[in-house]
């Protein structure tokens, strides 16, 4: 068997590797239909002669395969499925109850509810046992450090001990000016 020539040109189109057994095999095809219908639905009649024959719906494998059969007879006893089915069913629900745990009840109670509303309590407003009238607009605050001022370290001098922690301009004033003074500042 002689290869074709090279400068041979194919009708339809050019073959793989000038396959000129495939353009034997087609000659006679190829005068029906067009070169653009060809190269789109391809050659009929090669693989089969039938025109109107359908594809078939079931494969060579599925044909083939016959799935196992079962013996007919039971394998396992009822109880010990019952019990296999109960042991699973109760693993299923702890499960279920760890992964999710019941919601604890909502205790709508607010802090001061909770901690100043208390069943049987009747507030009393204590007796005053001396009349003292005090304008807390006025006077200073009684704190921890108005009642210790005297241990304080690095205060300046007090000048009234009703109101200790005023500025006191005592340390930057001249002693020319305050040799005028009767009494002299307590010393801390």
């Amino acid at each position: 068997m002689t290869e074709q020539p090279a400068t041979v040109d194919n009708k339809v189109g050019k073959c793989l590797l000038h396959n000129w057994v495939e353009e034997r095999a087609v000659a006679a095809l190829d005068t029906q239909e067009t070169k653009a219908h060809i190269q789109k639905h391809g050659h009929r009649g090669i693989l089969t002669i039938d025109q109107e024959s359908k594809m078939e719906t079931v494969s060579t494998l599925r044909a083939a395969y016959i799935p196992p059969k079962s013996p007919g007879v039971r394998l396992r006893g009822i109880r010990g499925e019952l019990l296999e089915k109960h042991i699973a069913q109760m693993i299923s629900e702890k499960i279920h109850a760890d992964l999710n745990p019941p919601t604890p009840k909502t205790d709508f109670c607010s802090t001061t509810k909770n901690d100043f509303c208390m069943e049987g309590f009747v507030p009393l407003t204590p007796e005053t046992t001396e009349v003292c009238v005090y304008d807390y607009k006025t006077e200073q605050a009684v704190t921890f450090w108005s009642e210790n001022y005297q241990r304080i370290q690095g205060v300046t001098a007090v000048g009234t001990p009703n109101v200790p922690f005023r500025k006191s301009a005592l340390f930057s004033t001249p002693i020319s000016e305050r040799l005028d003074e009767i009494e002299p500042p307590p010393d801390n």
